[in-house]
């Protein structure tokens, strides 16, 4: 099971960035992306504005840096822009790298309609008017749709929403959509145990809409992906893809032990007393990266001015234990403390890369070597090279490891380090009108 960029078997961790779409300058992307290079992100939800193009620099240095960015259509029926312009601006995301685009945004709730388009008949009907123009607009520019997350629960009971927009689907003969569709799905936990409702409807056949048995559980939490998957299977009788997003739990004394469990689930780890997440889950996103102050703290990872808050604190501290027990497990690779890793061709080692690391060499006499196994069990690695030498999905497995990684070209141009700095680089529903 996979959709571009994103496959089952090793589902890829994101993050939400902002819930707001006013932060894209090049000093965001200066401060934001070191930090989302530290944390591993593979991907993330940005917050597209529905009349402006989220700047082309901020998409094209995150896919440089290997980060999938995913543009969420947050949008109200009344805010829509003409069909026309949806157009261009999804033409534009696609020739800039995009290949995701999430399609509104929890429509089972009252606030998404406003006024009295909520009371109105045909609920479902009418948010497919809205949405299979877009999503027929989007596979025609070449990217993928995702169906919006719905509220967990909600005001429509997000199962049986979305179990009537497949099956219209399914009637309008949407087949083009379907074929492609990509599931959203809302992971936020709340209070509730990271394991709440997992094994879904076959294992809690008692939950109805609007009702939960006091000895049962239901889809309300992380394991959303379990009742959703059921959902698909049974009215398409074939599985799709599924993206969690909003992934994480409210401030207390377990949440940060429920997020680093979240996160162990998303990368295929066996967790002790969890079941594993549905293989058709191909990602996951944990909001938010950073907000307003007035925002709770608690389910920011960062400040607005890039300080950590404990989400963030706690990773760091999972990430450098992961590196001490791999130095532990390997006492010489604990006297590692600085690493120069060398690019090697069959007729040996270019002048240049030697020239762009002599300084270095001469400074703090490294250890150097070729191999990236030996640089996985270093405190820091200097990766001598270009995208071409090593890909930054290598770099992000080193610092996966613990490492602090930071990337030398050959003209001697240090690029963003894993400490977290870098150098900054120089009308209404639609119809068919």
């Amino acid at each position: 099971m996979e959709t571009t960029g994103f496959t089952s078997s090793s589902p890829l961790l994101g993050f939400h960035y902002r819930p707001d779409d006013r932060h894209y300058r090049q000093d965001d992307l200066a401060r934001w992306l070191p930090r989302l290079q530290r944390l591993g992100a593979q991907w993330l939800v940005l917050q597209a504005p529905p009349r402006r193009a989220v700047p082309e620099h901020f998409l094209r240095e995150l896919l440089a840096a290997e980060i999938w960015p995913v543009l969420h259509l947050d949008w109200r029926p009344a805010e829509l822009p003409p069909l026309q312009d949806v157009r261009l601006l999804l033409e534009t995301y696609a020739r800039w790298g995009v290949r995701h685009v999430v399609l509104f945004n929890h429509p089972n709730q009252r606030a998404f309609w406003q006024g009295g388009r909520w009371a109105q008949q045909n609920l479902v009907e009418r948010f497919l008017d809205l949405f299979l123009p877009l999503a027929g607009e989007a596979l025609r520019a070449g990217l993928t749709p995702v169906f919006p997350p719905l509220q967990t629960g909600g005001d429509y009971w997000d199962t049986a929403f979305l179990r009537a927009a497949l099956e219209r689907m399914k009637r309008r003969d949407a087949d083009g959509v379907l074929h492609v569709l990509v599931i959203g799905a809302q992971a936020w936990a709340a209070d509730r145990p990271v394991d709440w409702g997992s094994g879904g409807p076959e294992r809690w056949p008692g939950v109805r809409p609007y009702f939960t048995p006091p000895d049962e559980q239901d889809q309300r939490g992380f394991r959303v992906a379990d009742w959703y998957d059921a959902v698909v299977r049974s009215v398409l009788a074939q599985p799709r893809p599924i993206l969690l997003f909003e992934m994480g739990a409210l401030p207390g004394e377990r949440q940060v032990e429920r997020v680093l469990t979240m996160s162990r689930l998303l990368r295929r780890e066996a967790v002790s007393g969890h079941a594993p997440l549905p293989d058709t889950v191909v990602g996951g996103a944990f909001a938010w990266l950073t907000g307003e102050e007035d925002r709770p703290a608690g389910v920011r990872w960062y400040s607005p001015d890039g300080d950590p808050l404990p989400l963030a604190e706690a990773w760091a501290q999972r990430l450098a234990q992961r590196a001490s027990a791999t130095a532990k497990s390997s006492p010489e690779a604990a006297a590692i403390r600085h690493y120069v890793l060398l690019p090697s061709y069959e007729w040996g080692i270019a002048e240049a890369h030697w020239r762009a690391v002599r300084p270095l060499l001469r400074l703090e006499k490294p250890a150097v070597g070729f191999s990236l196994e030996e640089a996985r069990l270093a405190q820091r690695v200097t990766v001598v090279g270009s995208e071409q030498d090593f890909p930054e999905s290598e770099l992000r497995r080193l610092r996966a490891a613990g490492c602090v990684v930071e990337r030398i070209l050959p003209d001697g141009i240090t690029l963003a380090s894993g400490e977290g700095e870098s150098i900054p680089p120089e009308r209404g529903a639609y119809d068919d009108k």
